[in-house]
């Protein structure tokens, strides 16, 4: 990591410190890196520049429009391949929640997103895109195993 110095406006580091504040930051420097990571994928994303992501899908939809839940499963099932897992919830007699956590390029995962939210029927919808780069690695997220130490290794643990 580096030290780097910035000068800013009072009216703006008042504003990083209120979200300090208000979001429990250990310090500046933890909300200022939040910030620029934020900016930069937006930045990204804008210049068409992307990559691997993982992402989540939360939608909100009307579960009596017509064949709507019929369409929902066939966009999720002509792009299998970037879900992960999806979570149903039912929040009233009408409304249904679903939250769909995604994984893929980044522009295949933007263009399977709005396509749900633009459906006929889902009254509210937004995506959290996460990027991951600098050698991270989207294998992680299928299959992956943890050592502590101490520990004995997997195949002699006791049931």
């Amino acid at each position: 990591m580096q030290r780097v110095t910035i000068t800013l406006d009072d009216d703006l580091l008042a504003g990083i410190d209120r979200l300090v504040e208000r979001r429990g930051y250990q310090g500046r420097s933890e909300a200022i890196r939040d910030l620029a990571r934020n900016g930069l994928a937006e930045a990204t994303a804008a210049e068409g520049e992307t990559g691997a992501c993982v992402a989540a899908l939360v939608y909100v939809y009307d579960h009596a429009a017509r064949e709507l839940s019929k369409r929902l499963t066939n966009t999720f099932h002509e792009h299998h391949e970037l879900t992960l897992t999806t979570l149903h919830v039912h929040l009233d007699h009408g409304s249904c929640m679903e939250v769909a956590v995604l994984k893929g390029e980044e522009a295949a995962v933007r263009r399977m997103a709005e396509r749900v939210i633009a459906e006929r029927g889902v009254r509210h919808g937004s995506t959290v895109v996460i990027p991951v780069r600098d050698g991270e690695s989207l294998r992680g997220l299928e299959h992956h195993s943890h050592t502590h130490p101490g520990a004995p290794p997997p195949g002699d643990r006791p049931d």
